[in-house]
């Protein structure tokens, strides 16, 4: 589980579920100016039904957003299915505070319990359409650790900042600057005329970040997703063909991005 992968909108629905279970515990009622000494736990439909039934609800939303694939129940992706759990406690609450008993009116229980149940499901049902609730809860640290290919840290065009020792200008071990390897025989190479490399010559792998989740697709070009990468974890790009890219998860699994689209490079 990846728990960089949640974007604000999770952080609304957490908070709210929140809210909503302290609400549960708090009196529902009040008669004529006196607290009604009871709480939604003394009957197991208020308190398991519909309170607990919200914090089940998020809990879907938030476990389903941090694995790496969704997972799906008798065909229904467990997500969807924690967005109608709140859905209905929001309305179930909505009647509640409406329709309360004769000579009773509704208490801190209720009145906070469908403030947090109505923050719940409008949450849960915006953040797939509010960019502004898409952005990643946790924000993704920066690539410190050397790319793999040769132990040597990039030092080409996506991580940051560093040259590779051994080229000329640099220094290399020991403070000196390295010179140009020598050819066999001792015979210093003469400079040749410079030739045009093509951009695939150029490429560098680099370190990447996606900003919203987005699938990672076969490299022999079916179209059925081997994996999602997630917002707020560092990926490694490894090879570049036109418009998309090859990358790398951190399991060993390796794929092609089509949408590179506002990806922040490392």
């Amino acid at each position: 589980m990846n728990i960089r992968s949640l974007t604000r909108g999770d952080g609304v629905v957490i908070g709210a579920a929140v809210l909503l279970f302290i609400a549960s515990f708090l009196h529902p009622y009040s008669v004529s100016g006196f607290t009604y000494d009871a709480n939604a736990w003394d009957s197991l439909g208020d308190g398991m039904g519909v309170y607990m039934g919200g914090v089940v609800g998020a809990a879907l939303i938030v476990v389903n957003r941090c694995l790496p694939q969704p997972r799906k129940v008798l065909g229904l992706d467990l997500g969807a299915i924690g967005v109608a759990f709140t859905v209905l406690v929001a309305w179930i609450m909505f009647w509640t505070i409406v329709d309360t008993p004769d000579r009773m009116d509704a208490a801190a229980g209720i009145i906070l319990g469908f403030i947090a149940a109505l923050a719940l499901a409008g949450a849960a049902v915006a953040t797939p359409l509010v960019p502004a609730l898409q952005a990643a809860l946790v924000g993704a640290p920066a690539p410190h650790a050397p790319a793999p290919y040769g132990g040597q840290p990039g030092g080409g065009y996506g991580y940051p900042g560093a040259g590779q020792p051994g080229q000329p200008g640099q220094p290399s071990f020991g403070g000196q600057p390295s010179q140009p390897a020598q050819p066999f025989g001792g015979q210093p190479s003469q400079p040749s005329a410079p030739q045009t490399q093509t951009p695939a010559q150029d490429f560098s792998p680099f370190w990447f970040a996606v900003p919203v989740a987005r699938p990672l697709f076969s490299e022999d070009g079916a179209q059925s997703p081997i994996a999602e990468l997630a917002p707020g974890t560092w990926y490694l790009a490894v090879e570049q063909r036109g418009a998309t890219i090859v990358a790398q998860t951190q399991d060993g699994r390796r794929g092609v991005l089509q949408d590179t689209s506002g990806i922040q490079r490392g």
